[in-house]
C-alpha cells in the first residue's frame, strides 16, 4: 500500500465520514439478513409441520429473537395477522438496508471524487512549479496522458479500495457467519452457485449514463487548460501569471467535481430503488399467493418446512457479488498501482529554481544586469561557457550567433528560467539567487518568437500579466502595439475570442498582441526573442515599430536573426558555440571583418 500513501493522505481527511461509511455499510448488512431470513416464518406458517400444535408457533433459527415476537402476533391475531406483520417486516427491513446502503454510497461518492479532484490539483500545481527544462525533454502527451488517463485508472482503484476492500469483505464475513449459524454441515457441502441477480439494476444504471455529458465536457475544458499551459509555460511564468491560471483550472476542476457528485448520486439511487420495487412486489405476490394456499388447504395441508433452507440458499445466492466484486477489485488495484507509479514520478519531479520565500524584493531595477564568468550545463552538454557580459539601465543589448549558439539559453537566465551551473547572474549587484523569484519576474516582459496566446478574449490575453488593469490601461497598450486598429476592425472588439492559441488571428495580429501584453506589464526589463522573425514584410514592419515603441526608457535583450532590427542596438554580442566571440556596435563589428560580418553578408545576397 506505499504506492498509494499519497492517497491514503487524502482519505485521512475524511475520518469522520469514513466511519459514518462503515457504520452504514453494516446496518445495511444487518437489516438485509433480517430481511432475508423473514423467509423462514413465513414458510413455517404456510407449510405447518403439525396441527394444531405447530398453528401457535413457528419453528426457525433464522431470525433468532425475533421468534418469540412473531409467535405472539400469531397467539394473538392469527397465522393471518403473522403472514401481514412479516410482509411488512421485510418491505421495512429492506427500506432500511438501502437506505443505509444509499447513505453509505452518498458519503462515498463524494469522498473519492473529492480525492481525485485533491490529486488533480496538486498535479497541476506541480506542472506550474516544474522547471523549464523538465518539460524540454518530455512529451507533452506523456503528460497529458498521467493528467487524464493514468488519473482515470487511480480513480478507479480508489472505488476499488472503498468498496473492494472495506464494504465487500464485511458483507462476505457477515453472510458466512450468518450461513454458519444456520446449518454448519451444509456450510460444508453445499457448491451449488446460484445465477448471479442485479441485472434489471444494470440496465437502469446505462439509462442514466447522459449525466455523464456534462463531465466529459468540463473534462475536456480542463485538458485545454492543461494544454495551454504546457504549450505556454515561458510566459505564464514570465508574466508570473501562475496563479490566474491555477485560478482557472481550479475553478472548471471544481464545477466537474459537483457535476461528478451529482451524477452519483443518481447512479447509487438506481439499485436500492429497484431492489425496494422489487421486493414491495414480491411481498405483495406473496402474500396473496400464501392467503390463496392458506385457504384452499386449511391447515391440515402437509409441506415441506424449508423456510431456513430458502434463506440459506438466498444468503448464498446474495454472497455471489460480493465475492465476485472482491476479486475484481484486487485486479483493479493493482493496475492502479501502475497509474499511480508514473503520477507519483511527475509529482516527485525535482523542483530545481528554488525560491527563497525569505528572500530580497527585487522593488525596482536601478543599475544594471551582470553575468560573471557564468557557464550553463544541460546535463553533459555545455550550453554557455565563460560568459562576461554587462547591460546598463536603458540600454539594449543584442544576442546574435548561428542557431544552437546558446542565445536563448542566455536569454533565459534573466528571469531564472535556468540557473547558472557556474560563475554569478548578479541584478544590481546582488545575486539574482538571492531575489524572490516573483519579484525577479515582474521586472520583465517577454515576447517570444511564437505568439503565445490563449483561448480567451483580447482583453483577457492582454491582462495576462496584470489582471487588475482597466480597460483604459489596455487601450493605451493596444494603441502602443499598433493592435487597438484591428481589434476594433473585430465584430465583438477587445471581447473577442481569438480561439485555441490565437487561431483566429493573423501571425502579426497576435505578435501585436504579445507586444500589448509586455507593454500593459510596464516593465523595466524587455526580453525579445526573434519577435519579427516569423512575420511577412507588412505585419513585421507594424510589429517592429510597435517593438521600438515599448523599448524606448527600458532595457532590453534582444535575440535576432535579421540582423537589419539591431543595426542601433548599443552593443551587439556574438554567439558561437556557448562563447562570446565578437561584441560592439553595428559599425564597429562590420569594421572588423568578422564572424558578425559574414552574417550581415548572408543576409543582404537575395
Amino acid at each position: 500500500m506505499n504506492k498509494f500513501s499519497r492517497i491514503l493522505q487524502y482519505l485521512s481527511k475524511y475520518k469522520g465520514k469514513l466511519l459514518a461509511y462503515l457504520i452504514f455499510t453494516l446496518l445495511s448488512i444487518v437489516f438485509g439478513l433480517l430481511s432475508l431470513g423473514m423467509l423462514s416464518p413465513f414458510m413455517n406458517i404456510l407449510f405447518p409441520k403439525d396441527v394444531p400444535q405447530q398453528a401457535a408457533t413457528v419453528s426457525t433459527n433464522a431470525i433468532g429473537p425475533l421468534k418469540e415476537i412473531l409467535d405472539q402476533i400469531i397467539q394473538a391475531h392469527g397465522t393471518m395477522g403473522a403472514l401481514i406483520a412479516i410482509c411488512i417486516f421485510i418491505i421495512v427491513t429492506t427500506f432500511l438496508k438501502n437506505l443505509f446502503l444509499y447513505w453509505s454510497s452518498y458519503i462515498s461518492s463524494p469522498i473519492r471524487s473529492a480525492t481525485i479532484t485533491y490529486l488533480r490539483n496538486d498535479l497541476y500545481q506541480k506542472i506550474l512549479a516544474l522547471p523549464i527544462g523538465y518539460f524540454t525533454e518530455r512529451r507533452k502527451g506523456d503528460l497529458i496522458s498521467r493528467m487524464t488517463n493514468d488519473i482515470y485508472e487511480i480513480e478507479s482503484s480508489v472505488v476499488s479500495t472503498l468498496e473492494g476492500l472495506i464494504k465487500d469483505p464485511l458483507t462476505i464475513i457477515a453472510y458466512l457467519v450468518y450461513m454458519v449459524w444456520l446449518s454448519p454441515a451444509l456450510s460444508l457441502v453445499l457448491l451449488i452457485l446460484l445465477p448471479v441477480t442485479g441485472f434489471v439494476v444494470g440496465r437502469i444504471s446505462r439509462s442514466l449514463k447522459s449525466q455523464s455529458q456534462d463531465a466529459s465536457v468540463k473534462l475536456g475544458e480542463s485538458l485545454s487548460v492543461l494544454d495551454e499551459t504546457l504549450g505556454g509555460i515561458r510566459i505564464i511564468k514570465g508574466f508570473g501569471a501562475e496563479m490566474l491560471l491555477s485560478n482557472k483550472f481550479t475553478h472548471i476542476n471544481d464545477s466537474l467535481f459537483r457535476i461528478r457528485n451529482k451524477m452519483n448520486a443518481r447512479r447509487d439511487l438506481a439499485s436500492p430503488l429497484t431492489e425496494v420495487l422489487g421486493v414491495v412486489i414480491l411481498c405483495t405476490i406473496l402474500y396473496f399467493g400464501g392467503r390463496l394456499v392458506l385457504e384452499a388447504t386449511g391447515h391440515g395441508g402437509k409441506g415441506f418446512p424449508g423456510g431456513d433452507l430458502i434463506v440459506y440458499i438466498s444468503v448464498f445466492a446474495m454472497l455471489i457479488n460480493p465475492a465476485k466484486n472482491l476479486s475484481t477489485s484486487f485486479f483493479n488495484i493493482q493496475r492502479g498501482a501502475a497509474a499511480m507509479e508514473r503520477v507519483e514520478e511527475l509529482l516527485t519531479a525535482p523542483v530545481t529554481i528554488l525560491d527563497d520565500p525569505n528572500g530580497k524584493k527585487l522593488v525596482d531595477f536601478r543599475d544594471r544586469i551582470e553575468f560573471k564568468n557564468v557557464g550553463f550545463s544541460y546535463e553533459d552538454a555545455v550550453i554557455l561557457e565563460n560568459i562576461n557580459l554587462r547591460i546598463q539601465k536603458g540600454k539594449t543589448v543584442a544576442l546574435v550567433g548561428s542557431s544552437g549558439a546558446g542565445k536563448s539559453t542566455l536569454a533565459d537566465l534573466v528571469p531564472r528560467f535556468h540557473d547558472v551551473s557556474s560563475g554569478e547572474l548578479l541584478i544590481d549587484g546582488t545575486n539574482i539567487r538571492d531575489y524572490s523569484l516573483k519579484t525577479v519576474r515582474e521586472q520583465m516582459s517577454i515576447v517570444t518568437q511564437e505568439p503565445i496566446l490563449f483561448n480567451d478574449t483580447i482583453l483577457a490575453n492582454i491582462a495576462l500579466g496584470k489582471p487588475d488593469a482597466t480597460r483604459e490601461e489596455i487601450i493605451q497598450a493596444a494603441t502602443i502595439a499598433n493592435a487597438h486598429h484591428f481589434i476594433m476592425q473585430k465584430e465583438e472588439g477587445y471581447d473577442t475570442n481569438i480561439g485555441d492559441r490565437g487561431s483566429k488571428l493573423s501571425g502579426g495580429e497576435r505578435q501585436r498582441l504579445t507586444i500589448a501584453r509586455a507593454v500593459l506589464k510596464n516593465p523595466p526589463i524587455l526580453i525579445l526573442d526573434e519577435a519579427t522573425s516569423s512575420l511577412d514584410t507588412e505585419s513585421e514592419r507594424l510589429v517592429q515599430d510597435a517593438i521600438n515603441k515599448m523599448m524606448e526608457n527600458r532595457t532590453s535583450i534582444v535575440i535576432a536573426h535579421r540582423l537589419s532590427t539591431i543595426r542601433h542596438a548599443d552593443e551587439i554580442i556574438v554567439l558561437q558555440k556557448g562563447r562570446i566571440v565578437e561584441r560592439g556596435t553595428h559599425d564597429g563589428l562590420i569594421s572588423q571583418q568578422g564572424f558578425y560580418k559574414k552574417l550581415v553578408d548572408m543576409q543582404e545576397v537575395k
